[in-house]
């Protein structure tokens, strides 16, 4: 795929034809190979995030909980709000799952620079992001409708590959040595079905789209996603989705924990 064309444009213009063009492919794992480990016990969490789609319906919600259930309310198809909701759904996931805390902070359509083609005033935009403090974006996550029949699979490895050029200019700003490689964790929205993913970032990557060359080497992207449940797209307004859904985050957070690890900057 050396020969196919490649051009200047944004991470949320990117599609299929872009991972060709970059030698990139994305694996489809088990969760037991994805996660290299069983999945997680959830019974730590709120049982009221099981137990009702109506946050109107239980007392004594805790705010995360709460939050969590009426934007969940909010995802549905009908609502006028449903993006924003959806955008919002990704955040309070994160917040129940406990994913933020300490320097770690969630962003809402987070702006990063992108260079592609040799033009630096591209970008990509993260519906949602979490940052360590002043230094790294260590989570991306990515939302399209079902109606849409977009793929957010080629934007979030857009956004991965952004990523890695923003965290190692902001390495190099604070006189540390940059990085030849990160490894991503990022999150696709399809409604409200979750798929999670894993995107390897090497130097040699980064520096073929920045000048629109095709890399030597293969990318490969591995994903995992709960089981199906019901009908496709019905996500976690079902609660036994709910529950496995849920359960994979608890488990992507020990493993995302892992690979930023090696990346992040802890003390500025």
């Amino acid at each position: 795929m050396a020969n196919l064309t490649r051009s200047a444009k944004s991470g949320c213009d990117w599609t299929s034809l872009e991972l060709l063009a970059y030698n990139i492919t994305v694996e489809l794992q088990k969760p037991l190979s994805f996660f290299g480990r069983e999945l997680l016990s959830i019974d730590h969490l709120d049982s009221n995030l099981f137990s009702s789609t109506d946050p109107d319906t239980i007392l004594d919600l805790s705010k995360d909980t709460y939050r969590f259930l009426v934007n969940l309310k909010d995802a549905s198809r009908a609502n006028p709000f449903h993006e924003s909701a959806v955008h919002e759904l990704a955040r309070g996931v994160m917040e129940v799952t406990r994913f933020d805390g300490g320097q770690k902070i969630p962003r809402s359509r987070y702006e990063i620079c992108f260079t592609m083609c040799g033009d630096g005033d591209q970008e990509a935009i993260a519906d949602v992001c979490l940052l360590q403090l002043k230094n790294s974006i260590i989570l991306l996550v990515v939302h399209e409708e079902p109606i849409d029949f977009r793929d957010p699979e080629p934007k979030v490895i857009a956004e991965a590959i952004a990523a890695f050029e923003h965290n190692n200019l902001r390495r190099e700003k604070m006189g540390f040595k940059p990085l030849e490689a990160m490894t991503i964790p990022c999150i696709t929205f399809v409604g409200t079905c979750p798929t999670f993913y894993m995107v390897p970032v090497t130097k040699q990557l980064s520096e073929c789209v920045i000048n629109g060359q095709y890399p030597e080497q293969t990318t490969v992207v591995t994903r995992c996603a709960p089981p199906p449940n019901g009908p496709a797209y019905e996500g976690m307004e079902v609660l036994e989705y709910r529950k496995a859904a849920l359960q994979c985050y608890t488990t992507f957070r020990e493993v995302a924990k892992e690979y930023w690890s090696k990346f992040i900057i802890d003390s500025v």
